[in-house]
């Protein structure tokens, strides 16, 4: 661990002299794990790309504040986060979520075609109820109970208090519950041990 974050803090030194292979360097080390952060917030989403560019415009614009208190990944973390915020808060802006096209995007091992489809379509029409939800509230969701991280570790990166990430992912979760019950396609989709769904989300945490 020690190792880990003198190397970071070399690297970063490198990169704050303009040295072009210590900037290929952290991208290349990075570029995967911001890329998963802001797909599990916003799906396959057409700007992608784009927003995996800004990202890391805004890490290497900011790197020179970055005082080692955190991890180097921690703090590249909030910066994605900060990136999918702004994102979602513009005026007007509905996600474009596409259809998931890609097999190795599904968890799970092997799936049936049946299995298969039932994920594609569920992802689609989770992410749909996602884009209905406030940018923090889905934040909150997808950082907590699709990316993995902990009510703490989500109350950091969001810059919130743990009780009011709670609250986020609580009532987030009520507003998918709602929506299944009417939808027997994403209420399949959500039932433990449905396959993909049971990675996903696992609704089964008491209220806050």
């Amino acid at each position: 661990m020690a190792a880990a974050y003198v190397e970071d803090v070399l690297l970063v030194d490198r990169c704050l002299t303009g040295e072009p292979a210590a900037t290929r360097e952290l991208f290349r080390r990075h570029k995967n794990r911001v890329h998963a952060c802001l797909f599990r917030v916003l799906g396959t989403n057409r700007d992608m790309d784009d927003l995996l560019q800004e990202a890391f415009l805004q890490v290497f614009q900011s790197l020179k504040g970055w005082r080692a208190e955190a991890s180097l990944a921690t703090w590249i973390d909030r910066v994605s986060v900060r990136v999918a915020y702004r994102y979602l808060s513009q005026r007007g802006r509905r996600v474009q979520t596409d259809v998931l096209e890609d097999d190795d995007a599904l968890p799970g091992p092997e799936q049936s075609g049946s299995r298969r489809q039932l994920a594609r379509d569920g992802v689609k029409r989770l992410y749909a109820v996602l884009d209905e939800l406030s940018p923090a509230a889905r934040l909150a969701f997808t950082l907590h109970e699709i990316d993995g991280r902990s009510l703490a570790e989500t109350a950091q990166l969001v810059g919130s208090s743990v009780t009011a990430t709670k609250l986020r992912v609580w009532r987030a979760r009520k507003k998918i519950e709602a929506v299944a019950a009417q939808d027997p396609v994403l209420a399949e989709f959500l039932e433990p041990g449905a396959g993909a769904s049971a990675e996903i989300i696992p609704f089964d945490q008491e209220a806050p």
